[in-house]
């Protein structure tokens, strides 16, 4: 039987995302076996990291915390962003994903999820409301937003796409989905920077 604290440490890590029980176990047996000042830098780390990091005001990036009085991220604060085009992706590592390729320069969206009804992630559970809330605003400003819809090109990404469409609709605005050249089924976080370029330039009106 293993140490209380070795299997404890166990079934921490097997809680991790893609992270089985044989995996966990050769983690904890790696950080057994490392130098202490691994273990003490990644727990210290981990302790820090929600204090640290808060989420954008604005588009919910993962920002450092206390960045600005305004709560903005630095791509929300930066005023050579052109803040009429809003690029809607489903997580923080797919606007990360798009910024390397060079050729977005508008704001961000980040909706923390995707609709998907078999495990019970609804709209509500989503960042939509504020979404819409930020197209009304551009509006009511006479700024024409674009909004760019940028989820994953899978079952789940195209019936979130689909919502957003139907969402922001009624407001006649220009509204692109991301073009082909990212494979169905793929993650955009996955996806090299000329794919995404490509699919960023070549970008059309989304109808459903």
């Amino acid at each position: 039987m293993l140490p209380k604290s070795l299997q404890k440490l166990i079934d921490s890590l097997s809680k991790l995302p893609g992270v089985g029980k044989k995996s966990a176990q050769r983690l904890a047996y790696f950080l057994l076996r490392s130098h202490r000042s691994l273990a003490r830098d990644i727990g210290e780390s981990l302790l820090t990291l929600q204090d640290a990091i808060a989420l954008c005001r604005q588009c919910f990036m993962i920002a450092e915390a206390g960045a600005n009085e305004l709560g903005l991220c630095s791509i929300c604060s930066n005023a050579r962003r052109d803040k009429h085009i809003i690029c809607v992706v489903e997580h923080v590592f797919d606007a990360e994903a798009i910024e390397r390729s060079g050729e977005f320069h508008g704001t961000y969206h980040v909706l923390h999820g995707r609709i998907a009804p078999l495990d019970n992630i609804t709209p509500e559970d989503l960042k939509m409301k504020e979404l819409l809330a930020r197209t009304e605003l551009l509006i009511e400003q006479n700024a024409a937003p674009e909004i760019i819809i940028a989820t994953n090109p899978n079952s789940e990404g195209e019936t979130t796409a689909l919502y957003i469409q139907k969402l922001l609709k009624p407001h006649s605005i220009k509204l692109t989905r991301i073009a082909t050249g990212i494979p169905m089924g793929a993650d955009l976080e996955y996806a090299d920077e000329v794919t995404l370029a490509r699919a960023l330039k070549g970008r059309q009106n989304y109808e459903a």
